[in-house]
């Protein structure tokens, strides 16, 4: 079994205005993604204890066959992960890696790291081999969150590719009563984030959250979807109709977008999510 560390938190979520972290997104080159903090500031771990941090693991994945639409594995890479990891390691007691990595399923590796990530899955097919080893992986505690998918079409994608995962165990909705809403921060509803470019305001001081599907469907409605093993612990957890990464990736950008979906959602909903998986 994966070793799970507990977290101890206790710290009110405050941020400030122009805060010193990452504001664009990520960028790629010939060799691959880059490797630069873009800002990010850095901080030390103890060189005692070198494994005992939390590590953000993304998933390279290749969408080849994808049924749904959607972009891939490095939407929002790096400055997503690195902001995130950063905002762990200020509001919690948790001790993180300033690192995030990113991994296939099939590296040797995986089993080292007790939560993945997997991002715009619209167009994922995985492979046999990725298949054996998810499931491997999650059957074993592991944790995997899937962020940032929107409409009927691409939830239908990572449905069918996560039934060849469970046969035998199918996708439920989360309550909003669940634990993972309240652990850390009480969220009142179900946060919906929406890439920066989609975020809305209107005349009255009304919010628009959500994004337009590809194939027309309605999004108004955040779904938060689980998976659980035989003892009720949930396995993956499926962030759809909403982008908490972008929420992570863009604070910075715009003071309102900041204030309303990073402080207000993204951040409390992800270090919700990482509790938990960290703590069952």
């Amino acid at each position: 079994m994966i070793t799970r560390r507990l977290l101890l938190i206790g710290v009110l979520f405050v941020f400030v205005a122009g805060a010193a972290v990452a504001q664009r997104g990520w960028r790629w080159r010939n060799s691959g993604p880059h490797t630069e903090r873009n800002g990010v500031p850095d901080w030390e771990v103890d060189p005692n204890f070198p494994g005992d941090l939390f590590t953000f693991v993304r998933i390279k994945y290749d969408s080849y066959g994808g049924r749904g639409g959607g972009g891939g594995w490095a939407t929002d890479y790096r400055d997503s992960d690195l902001n995130f990891s950063l905002r762990l390691q200020q509001l919690t007691s948790l001790k993180v890696n300033p690192e995030p990595i990113v991994l296939e399923l099939t590296d040797d590796q995986l089993f080292d790291y007790p939560f993945i990530y997997i991002i715009e899955p619209g167009s994922l097919v995985f492979s046999q081999a990725e298949v054996a080893a998810l499931r491997q992986y999650c059957l074993n505690g592991g944790f995997l969150m899937v962020d940032d998918f929107w409409g009927d079409s691409q939830y239908e994608n990572m449905r069918r590719e996560l039934k060849r995962v469970f046969p035998d165990r199918d996708p439920v909705e989360v309550p909003l009563s669940h634990e993972i809403f309240h652990n850390v921060y009480d969220l009142k509803e179900k946060p919906q984030v929406p890439a920066i470019n989609a975020a809305r305001r209107g005349m009255a001081g009304e919010v628009g959250s959500y994004e337009w599907a590809s194939d027309g469907s309605d999004t108004s409605t955040p779904h938060y979807r689980a998976i659980n093993d035989d003892e009720g612990r949930i396995m993956v957890f499926i962030c759809h109709n909403t982008d908490l990464g972008d929420g992570w990736e863009r604070e910075g950008e715009n003071q309102w977008y900041f204030e309303e979906f990073s402080v207000k959602k993204a951040y409390p909903m992800g270090i919700n999510i990482v509790t938990y998986a960290m703590t069952h």
